[in-house]
C-alpha cells in the first residue's frame, strides 16, 4: 500500500516533491519492517539526496530517512564492515542533529540512540569477527614449526 502511495506521487508531484519524499519515507518504514533491507537501501539511495536539496540537511524527514538507509545498512546481511562503520559514524551525526532540534527527551531522540547503541555492537562484532579471521589467515599462513 505505502509503495503504491509513493509511487503515486511521484507520477502526481514529482520526486522533488515534499509530499513525494514523506510518501518516501513511510515507503522505506514499511520495508523496514519487512526486513527488505536491500529495497529500502535502493530506494534511498535515490531519495535522499533529492531530500537534502528540496528540504535541507537538518531537515527531520532528511534525518528520518539517512537514519532507516544506515539501520538497512548495518542490519543486512551482505553488510561489509565499511557499511557498519559508515553507519556508526552516520548515526552518530544524525543523533547529534536530533538531540539538537528535538531534545533529548523525546521519543525519537531515544530511538535514534538506540539505533546508535545497536549499530556500534555491530561494529564491535564485525571487528572482532574480522580480526579473528584476520589472525586465523596470519596464523595459516606461517609455516608449522613441524616442517
Amino acid at each position: 500500500m505505502d509503495r503504491d502511495i509513493y509511487y503515486g506521487r511521484v507520477k502526481l508531484d514529482g520526486k522533488e516533491n515534499s509530499h513525494t519524499i514523506s510518501a518516501a519515507v513511510n515507503y522505506a518504514d514499511s520495508l523496514m519492517e519487512f526486513e527488505r533491507f536491500a529495497e529500502v537501501k535502493s530506494l534511498l539511495q535515490e531519495v535522499i539526496p533529492m531530500a537534502r536539496r528540496v528540504l535541507g540537511e537538518t531537515n527531520i524527514t532528511t534525518l528520518r530517512l539517512r537514519w532507516l538507509y544506515v539501520v538497512a545498512l548495518y542490519k543486512d546481511d551482505s553488510a561489509t564492515l565499511a557499511d557498519v562503520q559508515e553507519a556508526v559514524t552516520t548515526l552518530e551525526t544524525i543523533a547529534n542533529w536530533w538531540n539538537r532540534v528535538l531534545g533529548p527527551a523525546r521519543d525519537e531522540t531515544v530511538s535514534v540512540q538506540a539505533a546508535l547503541a545497536s549499530a556500534r555492537e555491530a561494529l564491535s562484532e564485525r571487528e572482532t569477527s574480522s580480526g579473528m579471521a584476520t589472525r586465523t589467515r596470519a596464523a595459516r599462513a606461517r609455516p608449522s614449526e613441524e616442517e
